[in-house]
């Protein structure tokens, strides 16, 4: 059973000391950008200026949203409707770098009973989520938000001892079997997740690096096995009652200045 209500918690941010004195001075301008419902976005940059995106609060998808379960016979404290929503990433792209943030998000459970039968409640923390970044562009910026479901493991193999992963201090030589390659898209061709690195790679005795290689654990957008847009899934559970939901759609409220210039050098 699902059903829908609205929590509405608070947010707050800090600028930065030194943004805030180039805002004071006039050398920049104080700018919010805040989309959310569709997954894709797209920061706008004027010509002749560069943003520095400084922050962002963030309130997850799936808010509002309820499930029952019952806790006999076989005790649950978590529902396949909203383990979709438990994973969302944001990412960033400049048209040069590439910023993904995966943030888990936890469920509220309220355990009851009704007619005799114990039941438990549970909901998505919605609480939003206040993240300090730098990120630097004179580009117009693609933001991307989604939930990922799943992470294939495809590879697990014991850590060796090298130069980089020594005995006692890493998991070299520990003899433990871990992830060493995982997916978080689709299943032809996608970005892998490479551990401990993609660097001198062959020096771990792993055999050859897959076709798309990647240090960073991120998924990419695919409706079955990688990132899923949240409009989607709130399509698929509830129809337009639950796609045209204020509370139970994300919302970002990203905080930059905005430098009316060209960038005077090269920044983090």
């Amino acid at each position: 059973m699902v059903g829908l209500f609205y929590i509405y918690l608070p947010m707050s941010f800090t600028i930065p000391v030194q943004i805030e004195q180039d805002i004071i001075c006039g050398k920049a301008k104080y700018q919010t950008f805040q989309t959310g419902n569709g997954g894709q976005s797209i920061l706008q940059v004027p010509p002749n200026s560069y943003a520095v995106i400084f922050g962002y609060d963030f309130s997850p998808a799936g808010g509002g949203i309820f499930a029952f379960e019952d806790m006999t016979p076989n005790p649950e404290l978590t529902d396949d409707t909203l383990r979709f929503f438990q994973t969302q990433q944001i990412t960033f792209f400049t048209g040069s770098e590439f910023f993904p943030f995966i943030h888990h998000v936890n469920l509220n459970a309220s355990p009851f009973v009704s007619g005799g039968v114990p039941l438990v409640q549970t909901c998505i923390d919605n609480t939003p989520i206040c993240r300090s970044v730098y990120i630097t562009s004179t580009n117009d910026v693609s933001i991307t938000h989604g939930l990922i479901l799943n992470a294939f493991n495809t590879t697990s193999n014991a850590i060796p001892i090298t130069n980089r992963t020594p005995p006692s201090l890493t998991y070299g030589g520990s003899g433990q079997v871990m992830n060493t390659q995982t997916n978080y898209g689709a299943l032809g061709t996608p970005v892998q997740f490479m551990q401990p690195s993609t660097k001198d790679y062959l020096d771990f005795g792993f055999g050859a690096l897959p076709g798309n290689p990647d240090n960073q654990a991120f998924a990419t957008p695919d409706p079955v096995n990688g990132l899923l847009a949240s409009a989607t899934h709130l399509q698929n559970i509830g129809g337009d009652a639950f796609n045209s939901a204020a509370s139970a759609n994300y919302y970002l409220c990203l905080h930059y200045a905005l430098y009316s210039k060209t960038i005077p050098e090269q920044r983090g």
